[in-house]
């Protein structure tokens, strides 16, 4: 038997239990990995995706929407808060008068404020998936866009004091910006494109 040493205390994390990570919402999400394969290749317009940019400590946030197929891009107004009822209003506020041609899904993170996609999805008409926790790149239309917004919204900046004629402004000046990877046509053009081709 050992003498003259004190016992090892154990190391954190030692001897406890597992956590398990609560799910964000209690409904079961539909995970990017579901999407129809058609979404991946751009071939089919009307598949969206969303994200907030937010101002410092989160406390305040602007809407992101882009269309895949043509990276339009629309800019919900989000002034009395980001939570699941102002982003539900805001959205659907946003994307209702648009043709059903160009609302089948949309995709967002696994943030609280999608929390009534249900009500979203039925009161448009689309399905509503989630990217998984970390890859921001399952979503890199948006992320392209929101750096673009940057620019206009630096970060720290409050968005709540923008009205929504500037953020409908600045969402003009993005669509009327020819992109390389449109073939230098603006995503105002090709979605009328699209539009005209249906």
């Amino acid at each position: 038997m050992r003498q003259g040493r004190t016992a090892r205390r154990p190391q954190a994390g030692q001897g406890r239990k597992p956590r398990f990570r609560k799910p964000r919402f209690r409904e079961p999400m539909v995970m990017i990995s579901e999407r129809p394969p058609e979404i991946e290749d751009r071939a089919v317009p009307g598949h969206w995706e969303g994200d907030l940019i937010t101002g410092s400590r989160n406390k305040s946030a602007i809407g992101t929407l882009v269309e895949r197929t043509t990276r339009f891009t629309i800019l919900p107004h989000l002034p009395d808060g980001h939570d699941a009822e102002h982003a539900r209003q805001a959205i659907i506020d946003k994307m209702q008068h648009l043709p059903k041609l160009l609302r089948n899904s949309l995709t967002w993170d696994q943030g609280a404020e999608l929390a009534l996609r249900k009500r979203i999805g039925a009161s448009l008409d689309m399905a509503v998936h989630f990217r998984d926790p970390h890859p921001p790149r399952q979503r890199g239309t948006n992320e392209n866009t929101n750096g673009l917004l940057r620019q206009y919204f630096p970060k720290g900046t409050d968005p709540s004091v923008y009205p929504e004629d500037h953020l409908d402004a600045v969402a003009e000046e993005l669509n009327d910006r020819p992109r390389k990877t449109l073939g230098f046509m603006k995503p105002s053009e090709k979605i009328i494109e699209l539009l005209d081709a249906a």
